[in-house]
């Protein structure tokens, strides 16, 4: 390998040591402090609008890991330059080095949520850093100088080797051993584990017929470790029951402060609502029910009595993630919009922001369903805005009605013969009126419909096709309880939600 060769890895030795020791003081000060996660939580901040859909589309619950990954290959990029030039114009490459460091500091101070002492975890690693690339590009020179003998040269680089194989292996020990360490959540799983909730005042009665019995078919209610999940949190918050506070204040006639204890005694009800993601593309899987449970947020909001001039509600997740919502969205009676603490029967999983976490029907999650809820503040949307609007999202983002073929699918053909085409459909706070389906243009024949558990929960639907050998084409639209058809139309998913019919191509054999 050629000089610059040995340079670069030299470069990306210290990088792997810089994060290792930044890794391993974060452990010890709190999660916060990671350069790693602070950098990546920035470059979610920043990152355009398509860029954003274009992760979740694309590596819909995985787009996080597809960002570390892209970010673990811009360091090492970034390393082995610096190692370059450290070795051909010292001290440019510790420079590098020291404002990546600086850089790391800042992204970890301006986070929400920073613990005490979160600085002492960039500084460390950049200490680390900047010593191992000093202390190999000095051998790296010694091996490579003209003017130096032979045994030197040869001892040089052994000592070169010796230094940058401890390093590396050092660093890979102590940054994975730390991340995963940190990644753990030992104590707060063990605090979920432990919290046991009191007995629902109210439960939701599923009536018969609300789930149809056909193989591929969507459940009626998602199980909690298939429900979709998209946030901007890089790492699942850790929040204590025994330490959580929900704050409301603002435009209100009296601050409210309420424990975890203090939510729970107000009384739980269970709610079947489903949830959107606004990147829910048309036919997308970014949209699941579930039955929760938890206390009307206007019950909640009484106690503060907001000012007859607000119209905004800003939630605020414990990471800075924060949704506008429209008060009237929160004090309508006929809408459960809940602070939820619980999801299918078991306390809310960490993933999705136990110990509580917003859920409001009707409208698009981004707006309405805000995870590690921590603070309500009531505003106007002429005052405030909240992390999408000036992302390019509209501030109200009701769900539009939409329908979803779920079989048979695209890519899987299927046998001749009498075939169920089956899916769901979701007009929330309006109700499904019956679901259309259409085949190769044909006309538009009524499909069966599971018996709905309420107007805020999809319904399920089904219609039998004798299918005849060939391509063909599936088209679906529903009609909700005030008649109207739902958009045929094609939109993107920004600003306020996609639409459009769902069509997809089947093989029959």
């Amino acid at each position: 390998m050629r000089t610059a060769g040995w340079a670069a890895v030299a470069g990306i030795v210290s990088a792997a040591v810089f994060l290792a020791a930044a890794e391993l003081v974060a452990l010890l000060v709190g999660q916060g402090a990671s350069p790693l996660l602070a950098v990546g939580s920035f470059v979610i901040d920043i990152a355009p609008q398509w860029l954003k859909e274009f992760a979740i589309s694309t590596f819909g619950a995985y787009d996080k890991i597809a960002l570390l990954a892209g970010l673990g290959l811009a360091v090492v990029i970034a390393a082995g330059i610096a190692g370059v030039l450290e070795l051909v114009r010292p001290p440019l490459g510790l420079v590098a080095l020291g404002v990546a460091g600086a850089l790391s500091l800042a992204a970890v101070l301006t986070r929400a949520g920073v613990p005490p002492f979160a600085f002492l975890a960039p500084l460390a690693g950049t200490a680390a850093g900047v010593f191992v690339l000093l202390v190999l590009a000095r051998r790296l020179r010694g091996w490579r100088s003209p003017a130096a003998t032979a045994s030197d040269a040869a001892l040089d680089r052994r000592r070169f080797f010796v230094v940058a194989g401890i390093a590396a292996a050092g660093s890979i020990l102590v940054g994975v051993g730390s991340r995963v360490v940190s990644s753990v959540n030992a104590s707060i799983t063990a605090a979920r584990e432990a919290l046991r909730l009191p007995a629902p005042a109210s439960r939701v009665q599923v009536p018969e017929g609300a789930e149809l019995d056909v193989p591929g078919l969507s459940p009626l209610y998602t199980p909690n470790a298939d429900f979709y999940r998209v946030d901007t949190a890089l790492t699942v918050p850790e929040v204590d029951p025994a330490t959580w506070r929900l704050v409301v204040d603002g435009r209100v006639g009296q601050r409210v402060e309420l424990t975890f204890d203090d939510l729970v005694d107000m009384g739980l009800d269970e709610y079947s609502i489903t949830l959107t993601c606004v990147s829910n593309e048309v036919g997308g899987d970014l949209v699941g029910s579930a039955i929760w449970q938890g206390v009307p947020v206007r019950d909640v909001l009484r106690r503060a009595d907001p000012d007859a001039d607000a119209d905004m509600v800003l939630s605020r997740s414990i990471d800075g993630y924060t949704a506008s919502t429209p008060l009237d969205a929160l004090t309508d009676d006929g809408r459960d919009a809940i602070l939820a603490v619980a999801m299918n029967g078991e306390p809310l999983p960490l993933e999705h922001g136990f110990p509580v976490r917003m859920v409001v029907p009707g409208l698009y999650g981004y707006v309405s369903a805000t995870k590690w809820l921590t603070e309500l503040t009531v505003t106007t949307f002429a005052e405030d805005e909240a992390y999408w609007t000036p992302r390019g999202y509209d501030a109200r983002a009701p769900i539009k009605m939409s329908s979803r073929i779920d079989t048979p699918r695209t890519g899987t053909p299927v046998q001749a013969g009498m075939v169920p085409i089956a899916g769901v459909a979701w007009a929330q706070t309006v109700g499904i009126e019956r679901v259309e389906v259409s085949i190769d243009d044909g006309p538009w024949q009524d499909a069966t419909l599971s018996t709905p558990v309420n107007r805020d929960t999809w319904v399920q639907w089904m219609l039998e096709w004798d299918a005849s050998p060939g391509t063909h084409y599936i088209a679906v639209r529903a009609v909700n309880a005030d008649g109207e058809l739902q958009i045929e139309e094609r939109a993107p998913i920004a600003p306020d939600g996609s639409s459009g019919w769902q069509r997809t191509l089947i093989t029959v054999q």
